[in-house]
């Protein structure tokens, strides 16, 4: 009922906008940090443990995201073809439709992977 501002003409989004601009300066302040005082050559070996693995983890000689990536492809693909199978009672061409948009890009994967490996191979000798 009353405006509870008290003088301030600062909406939500400006708000927002502000901590976005604050939180972007201290990312970078926080990398810059974190590269020149942890992921030096220097302390390759350094850390055991967890920070062991972080670094390997920031350094990129451990790939979790791909990991992640193929569950979650598996996953989607799995749900979306069993709840493509509701469809049926709706619509049977719907169901078709579904199944193919979710099955036919699944075919040219392997080619794919099979086609980048062999290229990637030949660039690297």
């Amino acid at each position: 009922m009353y405006d509870m501002n008290y003088g301030t003409s600062f909406s939500g989004l400006a708000t927002a906008g502000i901590w976005g601009i604050i939180a972007l300066v201290i990312a970078i302040c926080a990398t810059i940090v974190i590269f020149v005082l942890f992921l030096t050559k220097k302390n390759e070996k350094k850390y055991k443990g967890f920070l062991g693995w972080l670094y390997d983890f920031l350094t990129f000689k451990k790939f979790v995201i791909d990991y992640i990536l193929r569950f979650t492809y598996v996953c989607l693909a799995i749900y979306l073809t069993l709840a493509s199978f509701g469809l049926i009672g709706t619509s049977f061409l719907l169901f078709l439709t579904t199944l193919i948009v979710v099955l036919l890009p699944t075919i040219p994967s392997p080619i794919f992977k099979a086609s980048l490996l062999l290229t990637s191979s030949l660039i690297v000798e």
